[in-house]
């Protein structure tokens, strides 16, 4: 007995092996395997189960639930109109940010570009957001770090095997001097003068212990003539852009009751791809509705990236599907913040308007890569897209051409080249309910009146 096990142990061996090759690294499945609709050249949005879209499309249509969204939004406006007043959004994105500087630099040569009200920014986005704050005559200081600054003057990459254990994998100094030679006393007195005004600044990070959102008002900073304002602003800006892992969080004393404790502040991208903050209001006039309402205030958001990634094979190996689980993720988070703003301007009556960079437009770098030649062309896009008419899309994620849910109720599947799948739907159900505009108030001219 003990001769012949030992006479299997080869062959056993070799079965092992096998199973091993075939079910971790997977060699045998993936060669024989048909490729992805992917590797095949199909993009995602072109593939449809038309029976299942179609039958979905009987209970609710997406292009109706807009609709009646935009009457409601447009229904509840206060019988004497506020003020006019503009946010601007600006989202995070490394590199990509690029686009964002092209759009404002080429909304200024439009003559169309409104002096914001408030003005948000997150990672990349709040790097940007003084500059766009304080207007166009801080354009070429925007063109300038997004289409000359080179990576080494941002950050080093470590390449020590300590740097496994350090808090981050580069260092960020030549970052902390670029923030410190933008943001200047003189750039912090011009923001505390915008303030006084009732203008508003603000950032966000996320407090790595705490796990949470925490948005910091630069113009009240500004504000407080105090020796420690213009270093808690470069913190601020620095934090919010300090990716996760790759740069060192930023340690913000602060005391709570007395006590002294220290917080470390990451990537605002973290906890909120964008933000909304309200215009403010004197305290005098909060009480009056038809000052204090945010009905016709126009909101733009100024995405530093697509608003769906593009389509690539995976590798079959364990860190690659995690990238591209994580990238996934951030796309998806994205898009769900800017639905919530849709849905606050729809309860507001805000006016949405949103700006992408365009899906057809090829990105050759990641949002890490700092190439001056690339981040001119992402800078170009952006001069090239607000110059286009329409510029600003109207309509949340989810509704324009294949951007839809894919709805399965099997595995045959048809190319339908982008297409909605569209059915006719005898009147407006929002799930058990109808919804019908008030006799009261004026309503669009029709189903199909979407203010654009």
């Amino acid at each position: 007995m003990r001769r012949t096990g030992y006479s299997q142990a080869p062959r056993l061996f070799a079965v092992a092996a096998a199973l091993l090759a075939a079910g971790c690294f997977g060699a045998t499945r993936h060669m024989i395997a048909p490729p992805s609709p992917v590797v095949a050249g199909i993009a995602p949005g072109d593939i449809a189960d038309v029976a299942a879209e179609a039958d979905s499309l009987q209970l609710v249509d997406p292009a109706t639930l807009f609709r009646v969204a935009e009457q409601i939004r447009t229904e509840h406006r206060p019988l004497n109109p506020p003020p006019k007043r503009t946010v601007l959004a600006l989202s995070g994105g490394g590199a990509y940010g690029a686009f964002s500087a092209g759009v404002l630099v080429g909304w200024t040569a439009s003559g169309q570009r409104p002096q914001f009200d408030t003005v948000t920014g997150i990672s990349t986005g709040a790097i940007i957001a003084p500059l766009a704050f304080l207007g166009p005559a801080y354009d070429p200081q925007l063109r300038d770090i997004y289409t000359q600054v080179k990576q080494d003057e941002l950050y080093i990459v470590r390449k020590s095997l300590r740097t496994l254990f350090a808090e981050s994998l580069a260092d960020n100094t030549p970052l902390v001097q670029k923030l410190e030679a933008t943001i200047t006393p003189a750039l912090l007195a011009a923001v505390a003068a915008e303030h006084a005004k009732g203008r508003r600044l603000y950032v966000g990070t996320t407090e790595l212990d705490g796990r949470r959102q925490v948005v910091w008002d630069l113009g009240a900073i500004a504000s407080r003539g105090t020796p420690a304002d213009l270093t808690l602003f470069r913190s601020a800006v620095l934090a919010s852009a300090a990716i996760p892992g790759f740069f060192p969080p930023v340690r913000i004393p602060v005391t709570i009751d007395g006590g002294v404790y220290e917080e470390r502040h990451v990537d605002g991208g973290v906890t909120a791809s964008l933000f909304f903050r309200p215009p403010w209001i004197a305290p005098e006039r909060r009480a009056d509705t038809s000052f204090s309402s945010l009905h016709g205030t126009d909101l733009y958001m100024i995405v530093a990236g697509k608003l769906y990634s593009d389509p690539e094979p995976v590798k079959p190996r364990a860190l690659a599907i995690a990238a591209a689980g994580v990238s996934t993720l951030l796309y998806s988070g994205c898009r769900g913040d800017l639905m919530r703003l849709y849905t606050a301007c729809v309860l507001t009556g805000m006016n949405y308007h949103l700006v992408a960079i365009p899906a057809e437009v090829p990105i050759t770098i990641a949002s890490t890569d700092f190439d001056p030649v690339q981040m001119r062309k992402l800078f170009d896009v952006g001069l090239t897209t607000i110059a286009s008419t329409p510029c600003w899309r109207s309509t949340p994620p989810g509704l324009e051409r294949g951007e839809g849910v894919s709805l399965r109720a099997g595995t045959s599947l048809t190319r339908t080249g982008s297409e909605p799948v569209t059915a006719k739907v005898p009147q407006v159900h929002v799930g058990p309910l109808i919804y019908r505009p008030q006799a009261d108030r004026a309503t669009p001219a029709g189903p199909g009146a979407i203010e654009k």
